[in-house]
């Protein structure tokens, strides 16, 4: 062997001489060894791999260890460490890395005080995803004893477990406080995201199920959330002319922002019928307020997002998604058509007027109104189509919604029935003049 390849910080010293027993570690790969010394004593206590080893007849005073270039740096790190005694240990593990190594190696020598202090480290420190990772996929294959303590943080939960933390967020971020400084809303927007996360609908099994009592808190939440929206909406109005509307904008906007959010989480858990039903029987009373004199050229900000969760609204009733009675269909297209259609020029002539302006409606937000509304339309009866169609035809805004496809499909069906009805007068004429001729 090429003696520069044989690392001498192994030589014998003075107090080495009393260690009858030399441990050679040797690495193939690269072709380079070391070599450690020990009492026979110490190796039989720290290890049942070298007590065996030296029961063994065929021992002598010299064990060879053969390991590989990946794991060589571990075995160095456990055979220097391994006359320490077990409360220096745990301190000589200095990354997640080292100490899932030298648990390996620990694991294979039977270096049971080791391998404990590799698992006490591995369970208390924290890891990035690369590292649990690697540790999912390591520690399963060294035994029950070895994983349970280090993967305990990752086991499944108890379903009551999940659902109180699950119910906890929920109350959380549908909270009707306004933000606390000097974190803003940036917790109760994690709150959300992590309860949509919690209820995916991807490959992954959802981590809560929308159980009777699940339902129950969103339902009472969303009651609660709608009534305080109320009272702001309210409480604009009898403010004092010189008052400042910022403040209470603010606060009618964060409730309406979480409003928004539970359009998009209530589908999830077939509750979005609730959210639906509610936003019909308010919106007159909603835009009452909304319209008066007194807010006519302020608060485009609130009367913007009125038309995005009206948008929702349509969406979901037009596709089918939610189903209510005709007369709750008409309502809605009553309530909302009109001033959708007063608006949306309004909005466009204060954006023309105001760089930057942030409060126009989109095209994307245009064109999923549009679809939504004419979904909504030709699926009501036709006189009630016929009256839509009617007040439509009638407005200074025909160019927004376009409803001609609607009213080609009334046309249509208006003239299709006639025809049917003609015929069917007819058929019946014929019989009877067949039956007289017949007698």
């Amino acid at each position: 062997m090429d003696e520069a390849a044989v690392d001498k910080s192994g030589k014998p010293t003075e107090d080495q001489y009393i260690k009858d027993i030399t441990v050679c570690l040797r690495n193939n790969e690269q072709g380079t060894h070391k070599i450690f010394f020990f009492k026979s004593s110490i190796l039989k206590e720290k290890s049942k791999f070298f007590a065996e080893q030296l029961l063994s007849p065929n021992t002598g005073s010299c064990i060879e260890l053969h390991c590989s270039l990946v794991d060589y740096d571990h075995y160095v790190h456990l055979l220097s460490h391994l006359h320490l005694p077990a409360s220096s240990l745990v301190d000589s593990w200095k990354s997640v890395n080292s100490a899932l190594g030298v648990l390996q190696v620990a694991v294979s020598l039977q270096c049971e005080e080791i391998a404990k202090t590799c698992v006490d480290y591995l369970e208390a420190v924290p890891w990035e995803n690369n590292e649990e990772e690697e540790i999912l996929r390591i520690v399963p294959k060294l035994g029950h004893v070895v994983a349970l303590p280090i993967l305990a943080r990752l086991k499944p939960l108890d379903p009551n477990s999940t659902k109180n933390v699950f119910l906890a967020a929920v109350r959380y971020a549908m909270s009707i406080s306004t933000p606390c400084p000097p974190f803003g809303d940036e917790i109760r927007i994690s709150a959300q995201e992590q309860i949509e996360y919690m209820l995916g609908e991807d490959e992954d099994t959802p981590l809560v199920i929308a159980d009777d009592e699940v339902k129950s808190e969103i339902r009472k939440g969303l009651s609660q959330m709608f009534s305080m929206f109320q009272k702001e909406l309210a409480s604009l109005l009898s403010h004092p002319p010189d008052f400042s509307l910022e403040n209470s904008e603010n606060s009618i906007l964060h409730n309406l922002s979480g409003l928004e959010w539970l359009c998009n989480l209530l589908p999830k858990m077939n509750l979005m019928g609730d959210f639906v039903s509610k936003w019909v029987d308010l919106s007159s009373s909603i835009l009452n307020m909304v319209e008066h004199p007194k807010l006519e050229s302020v608060m485009f900000s609130l009367k913007f997002k009125l038309i995005e969760i009206t948008a929702k609204v349509l969406d979901a009733v037009g596709y089918g998604n939610v189903i209510l009675p005709s007369s709750c269909r008409m309502q809605l297209l009553k309530t909302w058509l009109p001033y959708i259609q007063k608006m949306k020029p309004v909005l466009d002539s204060v954006g023309d007027e105001e760089t930057g302006f942030p409060f126009r409606m989109d095209e994307d937000l245009c064109q999923g109104i549009q679809g939504a509304i004419v979904s909504v339309i030709v699926a009501l009866p036709s006189n009630d189509q016929a009256n839509i169609l009617a007040d439509w035809m009638e407005s200074e805004q025909l160019g927004f919604p376009d409803l001609t496809e609607a009213f080609e499909i009334w046309c249509y069906r208006t003239k299709s029935s006639k025809r049917r009805l003609v015929e069917g007068l007819e058929a019946v004429s014929s019989g009877s003049v067949s039956s007289e001729l017949s007698s």
